[in-house]
């Protein structure tokens, strides 16, 4: 029960995050969806991070599945990639996915080797 708590917790706090700082990016970047790649790499490599420091349970149920699985969104990255299809932006989807999935990893795996390091 009490580790739920943490999770809605994080949840909450990770989804009003995403909201302010996605918002805020893409009001100022309207035609590609670069508050969505923000939040997404910035998830990505604290979600990283968060795996690669050995945080304790209730840390990573606060943090690594509460907060990030708020923080992060990848409906929305669904949903824009089917809007460009449908308006037939092509060299915008493929470069908007190839960003996304490529600089994901790459910010998870660095996340999880300054975590490692962070740790000792």
């Amino acid at each position: 029960m009490i580790s739920s708590i943490f999770v809605v917790i994080g949840g909450f706090l990770g989804a009003i995050c995403r909201f302010l700082l996605s918002g805020w990016i893409s009001r100022r970047y309207s035609s590609f969806p670069v508050g969505t790649i923000t939040v997404n790499l910035l998830g990505s490599f604290l979600l990283g991070w968060i795996t690669g420091h050995k945080l304790n349970e209730t840390w990573k149920l606060l943090f690594g599945t509460g907060f990030m699985g708020a923080f992060t969104t990848f409906s929305t990255l669904k949903w824009e990639s089917v809007q460009m299809v449908a308006k037939q932006e092509k060299k915008k989807f493929f470069l908007y996915l190839g960003l996304s999935y490529l600089l994901g990893i790459l910010s998870a795996f660095t996340g999880y080797c300054s975590g490692v390091w962070m740790k000792g």
